[in-house]
């Protein structure tokens, strides 16, 4: 970067604080093309609904009969346990039985150590789905409001 270029920068910089620190209004004009590209980034993100973690996967079926084999298997696992997830992969030539969405090896580890007696699995890093935030009523403090 020569002299000019770092002159004409910090100016710009200056009066762009300047106008900001005085009230004015900034307006950036950019191309259009620009903001398209934002704007789907943006929308794409906004459809994303899984973070990366782990789950168990307990089976992967292949050749005749393979998807009946993995839908029963599924469907055996969720009676012996109806509070985790069970997904069916088509991973081709494989149907794969994946179980859980834990945010940690450690989690997985743990449900793994569980269920191995009956179900023998490895951990696998994979997209999950994360468990909705949990909803706290709010109470306002009895002291803050001051009623006592």
């Amino acid at each position: 970067m020569n002299i000019s270029t770092l002159f004409r920068t910090i100016v710009l910089v200056t009066l762009l604080a300047s106008a900001l620190t005085a009230g004015a209004q900034v307006r950036i004009i950019g191309d259009k093309a620009v903001t398209q590209m934002v704007e789907k980034h943006v929308e794409l993100n906004g459809t994303v609904k899984t973070i990366p973690g782990f789950r168990v996967q307990i089976a992967s079926f292949s050749g005749i009969n393979s998807k009946v084999s993995a839908f029963n298997l599924r469907d055996r696992f969720l009676l012996d346990y109806p509070a985790v997830q069970a997904y069916i992969v088509f991973d081709e030539p494989n149907f794969k039985v994946k179980v859980g969405d834990f945010r940690t090896r450690l989690e997985a580890y743990a449900f793994l150590q569980q269920i191995k007696e009956t179900y023998k699995g490895y951990i696998i890093k994979d997209n999950i789905n994360p468990e909705p935030p949990l909803q706290s009523e709010f109470a306002p403090d009895d002291e803050a409001s001051g009623d006592e």
